[in-house]
């Protein structure tokens, strides 16, 4: 595989973090509005004249968008030429450009004509469906070369159904936690775990429900990831890459938990809180990729069982006895 398709692979995987961590950064510094309602130019300028923190933050955020979108244009292109013969490629080239092109038509929607926060929130998760598709993308044209113990792994029923489930639920996670920011409700409850740890009690409003709607979802993640650990624990060591791949979803998830407890602790640290958000981005990026592992498994499955029955047919009978 050409090694200027690996480096462009890597720096759009590492690009798309950083517009998910700009996305967040500007809902953290209310920098939406940075440009005015205007765009792509900011308040109807290519070069803007009264510059603010806001603005600079905004127009950054933008730039990067509007790079990283023709970057994946070329990625996209590019793996369809090069590894379009691996099953995923095209899909996952679509995937990313259809996202990257939908959360800058749903962003540039917002600066415009103004969007309800329920609707907002989902900007982080289309990118990070973007991120997402980017990243397996890169590991499809490394496994040309490296050949990856992926293509040996067989997954169970059970293991099936839990990676499956956790990463449609992590997706809600997500969600839930883009709903507290964009509500403004990372500070309503002044406590962790408990909104008032001195007065545990149902949430009184909104805004209550919204950050314990979060914080109970995230707490179910991390009971449901530990499960998964230990089952990958006790049987899978013989297969390192579905080990490896939940005990990294552990540490990462562990992290979100941490980031997320700091974040109220520290009365909303701007780097703990871009932290918290690139922790689930990592986390997101994992269970995909457990996903694609599963979209092979059958494949993995018949191809194990065939060979099986192979060697079964080509066994020599055993002499009778006398």
């Amino acid at each position: 595989m050409k090694r200027s398709l690996k480096w462009l692979a890597v720096l759009t995987t590492i690009g798309m973090l950083f517009v998910l961590l700009g996305g967040a950064l500007v809902t953290k510094t209310e920098s939406g509005m940075g440009c005015g309602r205007s765009w792509p130019l900011c308040n109807g300028q290519l070069v803007p004249s009264d510059i603010t923190p806001e603005l600079v933050i905004e127009l950054a955020h933008r730039v990067v968008s509007g790079a990283l979108g023709i970057m994946v244009l070329a990625l996209s292109i590019w793996t369809w030429r090069t590894i379009g013969h691996i099953r995923e490629t095209k899909f996952l080239a679509f995937l990313s450009l259809f996202f990257i092109v939908l959360q800058g038509l749903i962003g540039a929607a917002a600066v415009v004509w103004g969007q309800n926060d329920f609707v907002l929130a989902l900007h982080f998760g289309i990118s990070l469906i973007s991120f997402a598709a980017v990243f397996l993308l890169t590991l499809l044209i490394f496994e040309v070369d490296k050949k990856f113990e992926a293509d040996k792994v067989v997954i169970d029923r059970r293991m099936t159904f839990h990676i499956i489930g956790i990463t449609v639920y992590s997706y809600l996670v997500v969600y839930t936690g883009a709903l507290v920011r964009h509500t403004n409700s990372s500070l309503v409850c002044p406590d962790w775990p408990m909104c008032v740890n001195s007065d545990p009690k149902l949430p009184e409003n909104l805004y209550e429900w919204v950050q314990m709607g979060h914080r109970t979802a995230a707490g179910l993640i991390f009971v449901w990831i530990a499960y998964i650990t230990v089952i990958a624990v006790r049987h899978y060591k013989s297969q390192k890459v579905i080990y490896w791949s939940w005990i990294a979803s552990f540490i990462l998830v562990s992290l979100q938990v941490i980031a997320g407890a700091l974040v109220i602790f520290s009365r909303l640290n701007l780097y703990i809180a871009l932290a918290h958000a690139f922790f689930i981005s990592c986390l997101f990026g994992v269970l995909s990729y457990l996903i694609l592992l599963v979209s092979r498994n059958r494949k993995n499955s018949f191809r194990l069982a065939e060979n099986a029955n192979i060697e079964k047919a080509h066994q020599k009978p055993s002499p009778p006895n006398v």
